[in-house]
């Protein structure tokens, strides 16, 4: 008569643990342990044959092999749900990084680890990872953002993003920017005087940005266009009040990466939101995704709209001149 299944202990449905300390518990067999059950994330770190190998998992894998590891760069954008590299960063990278005091271990299949001094205050956890050290959003985004191999836009970029995705604000960064020094520190001071915190996408920044390095008049970004009764229209990702213009970014990146409920409008409600801004005497320009394939273009255009528009209502292009 076969013997009856012995039942998985619930601690290890919980999550990522340690193979070696599994068995010397009693808790599985080595042969269980190879079985189809289990799967290996990390060395000597299992979980369930069924779970999805997502980089928080994996980062649950490392906090579990390496307790003294705090996970950095990247992954820990990743971890506050910044995507960094794109909506699929996070599945396409075969890593995670971590960082580790000096003198620890630092070769291990699937992680980079780093090794420095992380002052108590710069690590936290984000609140649905608890068990997994974390570098605060802030020091997370300078981090990134101070890495001298992204250029100033891409730092501004990753700055932005930080501050649309998480509770992090341009105050606290540059408070904890104050005392940063060594690499990268002059570019993370330019990068911090560029960025605004006010992109619903790394698109608008980049177009933001591209629009500044042209020359064109200062446009107010994310503007509450409204009614007379105070009831909101739209908020508009650009605009020029005085001439009654504006920007908007509509793609399917800027879809995919910001965290702003009014740009995944249903088409029907979006084109009615548009007649209600043609209405208040608006004109909207609209750049679309492959347009970024030629910025010089886009922001070339939307200069001849602006002296277009300016001649149309009479005024000049910058208010107040």
């Amino acid at each position: 008569m076969p013997r009856p299944a012995r039942p998985v202990p619930p601690e290890l449905l919980a999550g990522p643990f340690r193979g070696s300390v599994a068995v010397a518990q009693g808790l599985l067999t080595p042969a269980q342990l190879r079985g189809r059950g289990w799967q290996r994330v990390l060395p000597d770190v299992y979980t369930r044959a069924d779970a999805d190998l997502t980089h928080e998992l994996r980062a649950r894998a490392a906090a579990v092999l390496l307790p003294d590891a705090v996970v950095t760069g990247r992954s820990a954008a990743w971890l506050w749900r910044v995507d960094v590299d794109g909506p699929d960063g996070a599945a396409r990278c075969p890593h995670v990084e971590v960082t580790i005091p000096p003198g620890g271990r630092t070769r291990v299949p699937g992680l980079v680890v780093r090794r420095r001094v992380l002052a108590d205050h710069q690590v936290g956890a984000p609140p649905w990872l608890r068990d997994v050290p974390t570098l605060w959003p802030e020091h997370a985004a300078l981090e990134l953002a101070a890495d001298p191999a992204r250029s100033h836009v891409d730092s501004v970029v990753v700055l932005d993003q930080f501050v649309e995705s998480t509770g992090a604000s341009l105050v606290s960064l540059r408070r904890a920017a104050a005392g940063w020094t060594g690499r990268g520190c002059r570019g993370l001071r330019a990068a911090l005087l560029d960025a605004d915190g006010l992109a619903g996408s790394p698109p608008e920044t980049r177009l933001r940005l591209a629009m500044g390095t042209a020359g064109l008049p200062p446009p107010v970004a994310q503007y509450r266009l409204a009614h007379a009764s105070g009831r909101r229209v739209k908020l508009l990702d650009f605009a020029w009040p005085h001439l009654r213009l504006a920007v908007e970014y509509d793609g399917a990146t800027h879809i995919g990466t910001s965290t702003r409920p009014e740009t995944r409008f249903a088409l029907p409600k979006d084109r009615r939101v548009l007649n209600e801004v043609q209405e208040l005497g608006w004109r909207l320009f609209y750049v679309t995704a492959p347009d970024h394939h030629d910025m010089a273009g886009v922001v070339a255009r939307i200069g001849e709209a602006l002296q277009i528009r300016a001649a149309e209502v009479g005024l000049p292009l910058h208010p107040g001149s």
